[in-house]
């Protein structure tokens, strides 16, 4: 039996630091710019690898002081980044579970900020085991931590079905064996289970 092996952020949760940032910033051109110029993607890498918010956020503080309060927010105000599950994609996990399969997770997701995660998300708890980056300090599509998920939970690249939405993580997990899934939609994901006779 496959063992099936989720992505997170954008598969199974929505999480957008724009949830939080339109309720901050008056325009959308203000939020977008400081999204692309101040906590940008790259600078949020940096904590899902495993830099301590505490260092992320003075070393941008001391470049952008004038956005010094909206940039604690990302860390104080978390939470409202999340916009709740993914309801189709869930939906889906569900179902696999109820089969019988082994689910697990490989997330790009700070060590500071997931706990807050795992306890508002029921499915989080129900995993049979989650490798989360800043934990490991390793992040995809760095190839260690897809090895890491192996080691630990002893399974075989082989028999695994990876689901993503990052094109990168998904072209490295098909290279280590894995069949991986480039996650689009939920019905373009049943769709493909469905292919591979897992639904």
């Amino acid at each position: 039996m496959k063992d099936i092996v989720f992505d997170l952020g954008g598969v199974m949760i929505d999480w957008n630091p724009r949830h939080l940032y339109k309720k901050i910033f008056a325009s959308e051109e203000e939020m977008e710019w400081f999204l692309s110029n101040v906590c940008t993607p790259q600078w949020n890498t940096q904590q899902d690898a495993g830099r301590p918010f505490e260092k992320g956020l003075a070393l941008v503080k001391e470049k952008y002081p004038k956005y010094s309060a909206q940039i604690d927010d990302y860390f104080n105000r978390w939470d409202e980044m999340l916009g709740g599950p993914i309801k189709g994609t869930v939906a889906i996990w569900r179902e696999l579970k109820e089969k019988g399969y082994r689910l697990f997770a490989l997330t790009n997701w700070s060590a500071e900020t997931f706990p807050i995660a795992r306890e508002k998300y029921d499915f989080l708890q129900q995993m049979n085991g989650i490798v989360v980056s800043g934990e490991e300090r390793l992040v995809k599509p760095d190839p260690a931590i897809y090895a890491r998920l192996l080691k630990r939970f002893d399974l075989k690249s082989t028999n695994c079905v990876f689901i993503d939405d990052n094109a990168a993580n998904v072209s490295v997990a098909e290279n280590l064996g894995f069949d991986a899934i480039l996650f689009q939609s939920p019905d373009a994901l049943r769709a493909e289970l469905l292919r591979r006779g897992l639904l």
